[in-house]
């Protein structure tokens, strides 16, 4: 199925309609006339309706029977086209109405005098705005990446434009006679400067159409660059497919291949984002290659521009280690835990620093407390009482135990950790019996007991309710607390339990900012309290002998 004839027709009608108004616009500016703001004004009502037409003509296809993805893209793209066009019908009219409609003769003799300032200016934009609006018919139905690029660049000239007049605007108001025409001129540069980014939102849409997925000019450029750089084919020959928008503002995409090299599954996995996560990630998973060669992913291009960066990074095989937990065998579970711990030790002890070294995880909790305490305001506990015992309000609560860490609680030595690493990180391929770690950016040197906390809470906050697979989950964190704490025994760590209560406590508190779930943020945050108290209760001269109270924390 294609677009249907009709919507094809109103779309016409509609660019025809706002191209008239923009060009009515132009005659008005350079000679104002009641006659040509009458007609820009009355038209209103056309250019709104044929916008309505043509949603509810997508929207009802959209509604109906299954189409192919291409078509149903397109049809959103239109309905959004479409309000767009009319927003720009909506900016002429908004410059129109910067002057009085009884004082129009004034405004004749007010734009003549601006006429040799700004006029040319205007008229050269708004010339722009015409031409790109000719372009989107044959960008949406020819799926034409080029011309509709080309529909988004007016945003940035119109954008350095407002603010290179934006100066002489403030000089000249500093003259009463000339303030008037100045006001008038930088409301019309406001307006004209929204249609840019009208433009740009069009270009963006037709791109995203184009690609299936939502999309923005600057992620599109560093895509194909991308794409360009590894396979030296156009981004119209790979298979684009959105896995993930992260917390950061990062983008995370799957591509793959549909022709040249190909392979199963994804061929790489794209991410953009913020220029300085982007970079840390790059420089981490370089420093992973020369600390632990194989374990992280390789780095297939890197470009920058301005504050953003994007990174084409190798898309390993296996699963991760959550899909492995909650749909796996118990033999496929083992045996991934068996090569974890193995890769591990291996990792601890190749990378193994003498400096001593702070965790800082209350530190790390109160950094992060305010973000709580918003989506969790519950938690935020004054001092009170319960049938006569005395509960310390958890501020307090924190303050001992951030002094307690200060004074107890310093690592013997360093290792080079993951930084985040959760269940979804871990990747294990069990046909070459290898594992692999993603997401690196915050790899650094620091205690071990970080990762192993990161890890344990990464099992107990999965929102999993049947009892049996509950059951697995927890088991699996406790059997991983044995492995860790046989490794802490061997190198005669003897506050590891000590650090590893107040890790667990941070891991616990910190993760109920993206917990909504208000009966499994409650039971972690009772848990982090319950082990800063049991580290706080326990004599000076018997914590070397402190006993984390794994099975009571690791329930149900």
């Amino acid at each position: 199925m294609n677009v249907p004839d009709y919507i094809s027709e109103n779309l016409r009608f509609l660019i025809s309609e706002v191209t008239l108004q923009v060009s009515n616009l132009q005659l008005f500016l350079e000679k104002p006339s009641p006659d040509i703001a009458k007609h820009i004004l009355d038209r209103s009502g056309y250019t709104y309706n044929l916008k309505i037409r043509i949603q509810n003509a997508c929207r009802k296809i959209l509604a109906g029977k299954k189409h192919s993805n291409l078509i149903d893209n397109r049809l959103k793209a239109l309905d959004l086209i479409a309000a767009d066009l009319d927003q720009i019908a909506e900016l002429c009219r908004t410059c129109v109405n910067n002057f009085e409609p009884s004082q129009f003769d004034q405004s004749k003799e007010i734009l003549a005098q601006q006429k040799v300032l700004y006029f040319k200016t205007f008229n050269t934009m708004l010339g722009q705005v015409i031409e790109q609006i000719s372009k989107i018919e044959i960008s949406i139905y020819e799926n034409n990446t080029q011309f509709a690029l080309k529909i988004g660049k007016p945003d940035k000239k119109f954008k350095n434009i407002n603010a290179r007049l934006q100066s002489q605007f403030i000089h000249k108001l500093k003259h009463k006679k000339k303030a008037q025409n100045m006001m008038i001129s930088i409301r019309v540069l406001s307006s004209l400067t929204q249609m840019g980014t009208v433009l740009l939102n069009i270009s963006e849409t037709i791109i995203s159409a184009i690609l299936g997925q939502t999309i923005n000019t600057d992620r599109y450029q560093s895509l194909r660059h991308s794409i360009e750089q590894w396979w030296g084919l156009p981004i119209d020959k790979v298979n684009i497919e959105t896995i993930a928008e992260t917390r950061s503002g990062s983008g995370i995409s799957g591509i793959t291949a549909s022709e040249g090299k190909k392979g199963t599954g994804y061929d790489a996995i794209f991410k953009d984002g913020k220029k300085n996560k982007l970079k840390e990630e790059k420089e981490r998973v370089e420093s992973w290659h020369e600390i632990y060669p194989g374990l992280a992913p390789k780095i297939i291009d890197y470009n920058k521009k301005g504050n953003s960066a994007a990174i084409l990074i190798e898309h390993l095989q296996g699963l991760t280690y959550e899909k492995i937990l909650l749909n796996e065998s118990d033999e496929l579970l083992l045996k991934t835990q068996r090569y974890l711990e193995k890769t591990l030790k291996k990792v601890w002890k190749r990378t193994s620093s003498s400096e001593r070294i702070s965790g800082g995880y209350i530190e790390q909790l109160l950094k992060r407390l305010d973000n709580v305490y918003a989506l969790h305001p519950e938690f935020k506990q004054l001092n009170r009482s319960i049938c006569g015992h005395p509960i310390i309000a958890f501020s307090s609560v924190l303050k001992q135990a951030k002094d307690f860490e200060t004074k107890y609680a310093l690592a013997p030595f360093a290792v080079y950790i993951h930084g985040d690493f959760n269940v979804d990180n871990i990747i294990f391929d069990p046909l070459e019996n290898k594992i692999n770690f993603i997401d690196l950016h915050r790899s650094r040197y620091m205690d071990y007991v970080q990762d192993i906390s990161v890890f344990m809470v990464s099992h107990y906050r999965l929102q999993v309710l049947a009892p049996p697979l509950r059951r697995r989950i927890l088991q699996t964190a406790q059997r991983f607390y044995e492995f860790a704490y046989q490794f802490s025994v061997k190198r005669k760590d003897k506050t590891f339990n000590v650090r590893l209560a107040l890790a667990l406590a941070r891991s616990f508190v910190t993760s109920t900012r993206f917990i909504l779930d208000s009966t499994l943020s409650e039971n972690m945050f009772i848990r982090a309290r319950y082990l800063l108290e049991s580290v706080l209760n326990t004599p000076e001269d018997k914590l070397k002998h402190y006993q984390l109270p794994i099975n009571k924390i690791f329930t149900g």
